[in-house]
């Protein structure tokens, strides 16, 4: 691994003089390493950060992108580490005009890295240099204590994607750290969740608080919570016990639970493994924005990559080779999902409709379908426009909201089924459907979504994990190991609340979708209680 030559430094300088004529906003300081294939393979279980801490699991996945690259050659084209200054890699056979291809989309994630709130945590963050020193330190544990090193970073990791993203987030977004004010909690918390109110009632308070606000812009948030005090006298006494809620236990993850409360972590031969969990929470962290921002991020990067490219005058005479290479990464497979090239679409789509003007309530309101398609305003806002998606939006956010049937329609999108042919014994694939909710929930099906668990103490000093039920049940292979490393961090028994889908009955009524549909299982939530103790697990109904 090297720096980049000093040729192909300033080309890249030249790429960032254009993004920046372009709109796109981010650091001038970057650092651009050479790396080989080799490289390649050993830094990607690393998430393409070699200094951070190691782990034998890393060896593993070594081997197995030998074994596959030693198959099937291939290696990305580039990597990028979120950091100060942002870190990026490129193969050391890359032409000139390829690595100006690279580093506009390099420069796409930098811009989406520093100006994404969901990344706001790490806005600050030199996490390579927190990287080393972790590394440093874990190394240094564990060759004072071997290998209990390894099972500690083994049991925190089991839970490290149940760290507290949002809460964290929820910190920066506040001013006064992480408490709530009592008008986001009427809005937020008190309206929804105790008074159950619907949506009209909903934007009726909203409109109360705006005509008051309207009246007299000093003091209506002041008047209006007078009224809502005096019309809903549990009011204070419920925003009371949600703040003293917030600060706190109940408001932390497993692993920053275990960290501050565990019994056995507090003894003081057992402290410095309270400090390798807080390096895999930390970790876990930084990498959280990424996860849910994939399709985003790489769609962001993408849109940029081939828009500055384009324009760029120095590369004339490589159109060619830009088209196979670019279709390569952002072509739409007729099966499955490509981040690249739906999240590039979307920006694109999202852009020509901000220009036409289709975001108004008009064109909402618009059902023929060649009135729709000639609808145009030319209010030229589209630019505007997916620099707003760029820094307000998450995947979740990004596919719910903007995929639609115009959308689905306009690239000829479906969602496939599969059935089994039982005379050739083989699996065949048909259209399922074409419509827009169809494809939404199949794309959201696919996003990062880790399960929702909170944490508490029974007086018998039992850990108490609380999984919120959302249709999804947990992965019951992973339940035994998952709760023994908890039990051994936590230094006593651990009980686990969940919903498991039970059958009841089977619906044989014939399905023209597919034979493999015709025999339809029907399910009902059942409440159960996992225990662990003494590494037995035991599971029981706990309704």
């Amino acid at each position: 691994m090297e720096l980049i030559s000093q040729h192909a430094k300033k080309i890249m300088e030249g790429c960032k003089e254009r993004a920046r004529d372009a709109g796109l906003t981010f650091q001038d300081e970057s650092l651009e390493y050479i790396v080989t294939n080799r490289d390649m393979l050993e830094l990607g279980p690393k998430n393409m950060i070699p200094t951070l801490y190691d782990y034998w699991v890393q060896d593993v996945e070594i081997l197995k992108e030998t074994g596959r690259y030693e198959l099937y050659p291939s290696n990305p084209y580039e990597t990028v580490i979120n950091t100060r200054p942002p870190i990026s890699f490129y193969n050391d056979n890359n032409p000139d005009w390829l690595n100006v291809m690279i580093f506009y989309h390099v420069i796409g994630h930098i811009d989406f890295f520093q100006n994404n709130i969901y990344f706001r945590h790490t806005w600050d963050y030199d996490f390579s240099s927190k990287a080393i020193s972790d590394k440093r330190l874990i190394a240094m544990l564990r060759s004072e204590k071997g290998h209990w090193v390894d099972y500690v970073i083994e049991f925190a990791k089991a839970v490290d994607n149940l760290v507290g993203y949002y809460e964290t987030l929820a910190g920066y977004a506040r001013p006064d750290g992480r408490r709530i004010t009592m008008l986001d909690y009427y809005f937020d918390v008190f309206l929804q969740k105790h008074q159950k109110k619907s949506i009209s009632g909903y934007v009726k308070e909203i409109e109360d608080y705006n005509k008051k606000i309207k009246e007299n812009p000093e003091k209506g948030e002041q008047l209006f919570l007078e009224t809502v005090k005096s019309k809903y006298t549990e009011l204070e006494s419920y925003y009371k016990k949600h703040v003293a809620q917030d600060a706190g236990r109940s408001r932390m993850d497993i692993l920053q639970f275990l960290i501050e409360h565990s019994p056995f972590l507090k003894k003081e031969e057992n402290r410095w493994m309270a400090t390798v969990i807080e390096v895999i929470r930390t970790t876990s962290l930084y990498f959280q924005p990424q996860i849910r921002t994939k399709i985003l991020n790489e769609g962001w990067a993408s849109y940029w990559h081939e828009e500055l490219f384009l324009r760029d005058d120095r590369i004339k005479g490589h159109e060619v080779e830009f088209a196979i290479i670019n279709a390569k990464v952002t072509s739409m497979p007729r099966v499955g999902l490509n981040p690249y090239a739906l999240g590039m679409r979307l920006f694109y789509y999202l852009e020509e409709k901000a220009n036409k003007g289709k975001f108004d309530l008009e064109f909402s309101r618009l059902y023929d379908s060649y009135a729709r398609s000639k609808y145009d305003l030319q209010k030229n806002k589209g630019r505007d426009y997916i620099f707003y998606v760029r820094e307000n939006f998450a995947d979740s956010m990004f596919v719910n909201s903007f995929i639609d049937q115009d959308f689905v329609d306009k690239h000829k999108l479906f969602v496939v089924g599969k059935k089994l042919n039982k005379e050739r014994m083989t699996w065949q694939y048909y259209v399922k459907s074409r419509e827009a909710d169809e494809y939404r929930k199949m794309v959201a099906e696919q996003l990062y979504h880790p399960p929702s668990v909170t944490v508490d103490v029974t007086e018998a000093g039992t850990l108490v994990l609380d999984h919120k039920f959302e249709n999804k049940p947990l992965l019951r292979e992973f339940v035994d190991g998952s709760l023994m490393g908890v039990e051994f961090l936590w230094g006593g028994p651990v009980a686990l609340y969940s919903s498991e889908p039970i059958p009841i009955k089977v619906d044989e009524t014939p399905s023209l979708a597919g034979p493999e549909e015709k025999m339809r299982k029907q399910y009902v939530w059942k409440r159960f209680k996992y225990t662990m103790k003494g590494r037995k697990l035991s599971r029981e109904l706990a309704e």
